[in-house]
């Protein structure tokens, strides 16, 4: 009976000592675990909405051509083909950078290291914000494309234009302009704010008048990069405050490498690379 009693306390102890109750799964932090979800579930969302995209991109005939979108740059410089959206997307991976190297500084823990670079990162980060933030304001006030109205298109034929582009017929002696299937339009607003529809003849003698561009775009456009742009400024607020914790040393003590810092650089890179997606689907195709 004693032995029976010594033998079961033994295995008691030894069950015990196995076991370490919250032990974490593939040896990754519950912080930075439901990070990844929320990344992957986040990703999903993405996904979703530039595969809705490409779907109706498509399947329209006509849709805008983005090297005639978005050719203009600051300054009053135009006919410059996806310059500018070039240098957002430059700011933008360059404020990944910045955010690797205060990672690293994190698990070093030198806090003014960790200060530096993400003040780099956040100067990037508003830099991005900026960019779009005139992109918008061109497309919408220079060139009225809204959630409803899409002057962008591109022709389903060739033929030429009977009118200018101010919507008066060519004076005697001036050849009229040409274009051919496939080439880019601009549907025009005039002075008065008018729309100025330019009409045309096709070689069979059809005569005609161009049409708005597929709506679609510029609901699409706005909602994807401007959901984008929201969790570009989200992660803006993120990095403020955790630049000021560390700054304030709240971190110090738990002496984790400022794990948080690890954590909001994961946030940072996926937004950086879901611009990746949105630039190729919108700009590139």
């Amino acid at each position: 009976m004693a032995t029976d009693t010594v033998t079961d306390h033994h295995v008691d102890t030894d069950q015990e000592a196995s076991w370490t109750g919250g032990g974490s799964p593939f040896n990754v932090s519950y912080g930075k675990l439901m990070m990844w979800y929320f990344l992957l579930s986040d990703a999903f969302t993405f996904a979703g909405f530039l595969i809705a995209y490409g779907a109706l991109r498509f399947s329209m005939p006509t849709w805008p051509v983005p090297d005639f979108v978005f050719s203009t740059f600051p300054g009053g410089i135009h006919d410059a083909p996806l310059i500018f959206v070039t240098v957002m997307t430059f700011v933008l991976i360059l404020s990944s950078v910045t955010m690797v190297r205060a990672v690293q500084e994190g698990h070093r823990e030198n806090i003014k290291g960790v200060v530096f670079w993400m003040l780099m990162t956040i100067i990037g980060g508003l830099s991005f914000l900026g960019c779009q933030a005139w992109e918008w304001t061109t497309l919408i006030k220079g060139e009225s494309v809204s959630v409803t109205t899409n002057p962008f298109g591109t022709h389903s034929e060739g033929g030429v234009y009977t009118v200018d582009t101010h919507g008066h017929p060519y004076a005697a002696g001036v050849e009229a302009e040409t274009f051919a299937a496939g080439d880019p339009y601009l549907i025009h607003k005039g002075e008065d704010g008018e729309w100025i529809k330019r009409s045309y003849q096709t070689a069979g003698g059809k005569l005609g008048e161009q049409e708005f561009g597929p709506k679609q775009f510029g609901a699409l456009f706005f909602f994807i990069t401007g959901f984008h742009g929201f969790h570009v400024f989200s992660g803006v607020l993120f990095l403020t405050i955790i630049m000021v914790n560390v700054a304030s040393g709240v971190y110090v003590k738990r002496r984790n490498g400022n794990e948080m810092v690890e954590k909001i650089g994961l946030y940072w890179h996926f937004v950086d690379l879901v611009w990746v997606f949105v630039f190729l689907v919108f700009y590139l195709l």
